[in-house]
């Protein structure tokens, strides 16, 4: 019973934490089957994956320069970069695999932050059943579940999302070297901010006690509101390019002037959506369309930028009547 009530406390917020990412892709969604599979991965690959890899680095460690020191270099270094590289792998993958669904910063940190709180959810359980009730019961469980994933909730979600950020901005950069570079600094900024979490939870916390949780907290937090804002950042820009491509469009007769103003707003998208199916699609695939225009605008021809192009248009004008 403890143990699904520890799946229950940790899977659960953690798709109300994958919700709230979800909603703030406000005008062009991602494709959901990508969303689950970054997800699962997260929750499963990464989560065994770490822990195997992280054991074997740890026992390496500890026979080179003893258990001590093992001790100390599992949590802030060891776990860092294994975890983080683990997670980073689903959003390479999808950036491999799909680079036309990395049409903006915005989807790469969406990526990120789904893998990761997959990965989360996972690791809480581990955390709170075998780490917590099993050494002081429910007490124990209900008091870590608070810390971890109440009070530290987004904590991997803002580590990944800098390696989703940084695969984006290589997707966006035609500079080859800019290209080779963004995907290294999103990862080396990653595991920064997660070595820097667990160092102070180690060293901070473990000497300075309550004083030192609340530094740690506040570092955590503002190292999230800097996430937040680069994501706010993204979705105006994405906004701008609403309002930018989909203009003309009008003037073709491809939507109507409600329509673009509606497809441009954020809040008017929200109350459109709400309206049915229809009307989800077809503004989602005026942001398609006005996400295409814009690659083929800034890139060129690509793989065949002017086809889907094409194809989101005669989606729009077919979806149009509908809405």
């Amino acid at each position: 019973m403890a143990f699904f009530i520890a799946v229950v406390i940790s899977f659960v917020p953690a798709f109300f934490y994958a919700a709230i990412v979800y909603w703030l892709d406000r005008f062009e969604k991602e494709p959901l089957k990508l969303l689950v599979g970054a997800f699962i991965w997260g929750a499963f690959v990464a989560t065994m994956g770490a822990i195997i890899w992280s054991s074997v680095f740890q026992l390496g460690i500890g026979l080179l320069v003893g258990d001590v020191a093992a001790d100390l270099a599992g949590p802030t270094i060891v776990a860092p970069i294994v975890e983080e590289v683990l997670k980073g792998l689903a959003v390479a993958l999808i950036f491999l695999i799909f680079p036309h669904e990395f049409d903006s910063i915005l989807d790469g940190m969406v990526y990120a932050a789904i893998t990761a709180l997959g990965f989360a959810a996972t690791e809480n359980v581990l955390y709170l059943y075998f780490l917590a009730y099993q050494v002081g019961g429910y007490p124990d469980m209900f008091v870590l579940f608070f810390l971890r994933v109440i009070l530290g909730g987004w904590g991997h979600a803002v580590y990944t999302a800098f390696i989703g950020i940084g695969l984006a901005a290589a997707r966006l950069n035609p500079n080859p070297i800019a290209k080779f570079m963004f995907p290294i600094i999103g990862l080396a900024i990653a595991i920064f901010l997660h070595a820097l979490h667990n160092g102070m939870a180690v060293f901070l916390v473990g000497t300075a006690g309550l004083s030192g949780f609340v530094a740690m907290m506040l570092v955590d937090w503002l190292t999230w509101l800097v996430a937040l804002g680069v994501a706010i950042w993204a979705i105006r820009r994405e906004q701008r390019w609403m309002q930018d491509q989909l203009r003309d469009e009008v003037a073709m007769g491809v939507l109507s002037q409600a329509q673009y103003e509606t497809a441009c707003s954020i809040m008017g998208q929200t109350r459109a959506r709400l309206q049915g199916r229809n009307a989800r699609r077809f503004y989602n695939a005026c942001a398609n369309l006005a996400q295409k225009k814009h690659q083929l605008a800034r890139f060129g021809e690509e793989s065949g930028n002017s086809a889907r192009v094409a194809k989101w248009r005669n989606e729009v004008a077919q979806l149009s009547p509908l809405v």
